[in-house]
C-alpha cells in the first residue's frame, strides 16, 4: 500500500471507453473541492518520457508490436512515472488518482494477450519499486457499449477502418471481452483493494458512487 500516514493512492481501471478519463478528472475536482491537495495523473503517458512512449503504444502503424515488446514500454513508463510523480505526490500527502496501473498490465497484457500472470506481477513490483494503490476503482461497462460510447452504435472495437481508433481500441472485440474478464477476476482475488462500480450510469451517478467508495480511506485531516 501507499506510504501510511502520507497520501492516498487511487487507480482508475477499466476497458477503453469505460469513461476512466471523464471520472478521474471528475474526482479530481471533488476532492479539491473537499478540502485536500490532489493530483490525477495517468498511465501511459504521466511524464514527459511518458508522453513518448504514449505516441509509440498507441499509434496504430505499429500494429506488429509482439506483445513483450508492448509490456516492457508500459513498464519503463510506469518505472518512471513512480519515481518522478507518484512517489513525491505521496510524500507531500496529495491524494493521487491515477487512470491507470498495475491491474492494467494483468488485464490485458497478462488476460488479453495471454501472457503469464505470475510473472508479471513480479515485473510491476520491480517497475513500482513494489508500490500498491490504497484502493482500486474498475469501471464496469461490456464491450459492446464501451464501443457504441466511443464510436457510435453503428461501429465496434476491433473495427480497423475506425480512424479515430488507437492500436488498442483496433483490437478484436474478443481482446476487449477477455481484459473485462480479467478485471473482474482480479477483482474477485483482491477484494480489500480492488472494487467494481457499473460505468453504464450517467457521469455524475457513477462519481457518487465513486466518491461513497473512496471516503472510507481518505486521510482524517483535510487541507486549507
Amino acid at each position: 500500500m501507499a506510504t501510511a500516514g502520507a497520501g492516498r493512492f487511487i487507480t482508475i481501471e477499466g476497458i477503453d471507453g469505460s469513461g476512466k478519463t471523464t471520472q478521474a478528472r471528475m474526482l479530481v475536482t471533488w476532492l479539491g473541492r473537499a478540502g485536500y491537495a490532489a493530483l490525477g495523473t495517468r498511465e501511459p503517458g504521466g511524464t514527459e518520457a511518458g508522453q513518448t512512449i504514449r505516441s509509440l503504444l498507441l499509434d496504430p502503424k505499429y500494429w506488429r508490436l509482439a506483445a513483450r515488446a508492448e509490456l516492457l514500454l508500459y513498464l519503463a513508463d510506469r518505472a518512471q512515472h513512480v519515481d518522478e510523480v507518484i512517489r513525491p505526490a505521496l510524500a507531500e500527502g496529495k491524494v493521487v488518482v491515477c487512470e491507470r496501473f498495475t491491474d492494467s498490465t494483468l488485464a490485458y497484457q497478462g488476460y488479453g494477450r495471454g501472457l503469464e500472470l505470475d510473472w508479471l506481477r513480479q515485473l510491476n513490483q520491480y517497475a513500482t519499486g513494489c508500490l500498491t494503490p490504497d484502493l482500486t476503482l474498475v469501471l464496469e461497462i461490456t464491450p459492446e457499449s464501451a464501443a457504441a460510447r466511443k464510436f457510435g452504435p453503428s461501429l465496434a472495437m476491433g473495427d480497423t477502418s475506425l480512424e479515430l481508433a488507437d492500436r488498442l481500441e483496433r483490437e478484436h472485440l474478443d481482446f476487449h471481452r477477455r481484459v473485462a474478464q480479467g478485471y473482474q477476476e482480479l477483482a474477485a482475488q483482491n477484494p480489500d483493494r480492488i472494487q467494481l462500480a457499473s460505468a453504464e450510469a450517467s457521469a455524475d451517478q457513477v462519481q457518487a458512487r465513486l466518491i461513497e467508495l473512496i471516503a472510507p480511506i481518505l486521510p482524517a485531516r483535510q487541507v486549507s
